[in-house]
């Protein structure tokens, strides 16, 4: 792997090109996110075509976090939508400073100048009384200093602002009727998740590359969790990363994802534990389930069942 100036990057350098799907997996990985070359390709992709890249999987898997790495690792500013249930252009685009525009207005009737006041009033709908939101600020800049645009969760918005994106997705531009159209100079590099609890539409979806996450398997996980939570004893990590392995084997309203395993191995490091013990696993499920018909699902006989199968599993690997 080679940088610009064909030396070995460390994980504190800044990336301002991509010449390799090996650059991307190094890159990446010195900054603690485990990725497989298949997702290494589409990021490079991504980045080279200028496209837009959508990725869909369970909550939890990395979706957002790729996003979070890849602008550490191009030393980008990272501008999130988060998206939800009524989103609107006022609030992922623009609106108007109304406060600021009637406080204008007040002081407009106090000037005497005729000519004056309809020139300033002219400028009541300039940049100067605009609000910028996450999709017109991704647009900005320079060029300079490259923008990274993370469109998270876009299931959760309604179809008809899906259908506004196809503006900003194919021009990389923005229409505001009262100024005109605002192109990006450098386009942004888009990120677009999503946990498909609604099926993102066909038109959408052509202008992107895609890839699907999924959940990990037992060894790539286990890398996670070292790398994530580096504390954590050896004999510990794998048995988590068993349990909750074999945890979504099990029919129950919501599997945990990966944050859930960090997060429950975090748990389990500020309890002091070694190992995992059966009255600790039924303890601190709240860790790893949202929900308590999983919860009550598990506590008993399944507990115990599923931390003997991690602990062999633990003992089977070594």
């Amino acid at each position: 792997m080679t940088s610009l100036d064909n030396k070995q990057t460390d994980s504190n350098s800044i990336v301002t090109e991509w010449n390799s799907i090996e650059q991307v997996m190094t890159e990446l990985s010195n900054r603690h996110y485990v990725i497989e070359r298949s997702l290494a390709t589409a990021v490079f992709l991504a980045l080279k075509l200028q496209k837009p890249l959508l990725l869909e999987g369970e909550a939890g898997v990395g979706k957002t976090e790729i996003a979070k790495v890849l602008t550490e690792a191009m030393g980008a500013r990272l501008i999130r939508l988060q998206c939800y249930e009524g989103l609107d252009v006022n609030s992922a685009v623009y609106e108007w400073n109304y406060a600021r525009q009637m406080l204008q207005i007040r002081l407009l009737e106090l000037e005497k100048d005729q000519e004056l006041r309809q020139d300033s009033a002219k400028e009541l709908f300039s940049e100067e009384f605009l609000i910028k939101r996450p999709l017109l600020q991704a647009l900005e800049g320079d060029g300079t200093v490259p923008t990274v645009l993370l469109i998270d969760e876009l299931d959760r918005a309604d179809e008809e602002f899906e259908a506004f994106l196809l503006e900003v997705l194919s021009d990389f531009q923005v229409t505001v009727p009262e100024i005109g159209t605002i192109k990006a100079v450098r386009p942004p590099v888009v990120i677009i998740t999503s946990n498909r609890t609604r099926e993102i539409h066909d038109a959408l979806k052509r202008r992107c590359l895609y890839h699907w996450i999924d959940y990990p398997s037992l060894e790539k996980e286990y890398k996670i969790l070292l790398a994530k939570v580096p504390t954590a004893p050896d004999t510990l990590a794998g048995q988590v990363v068993g349990f909750v392995q074999e945890l979504r084997k099990v029919e129950l309203y919501k599997l945990p994802g990966v944050a859930e395993t960090l997060d429950w191995a975090a748990a389990l490091v500020a309890l002091d534990q070694q190992d995992l013990e059966e009255k600790v696993v039924e303890d601190t499920l709240g860790v790893i389930l949202k929900y308590q018909e999983d919860v009550d699902k598990l506590k008993g006989e399944k507990v115990r069942a599923l931390v003997q199968r991690a602990k062999q599993g633990q003992a089977g690997r070594k």
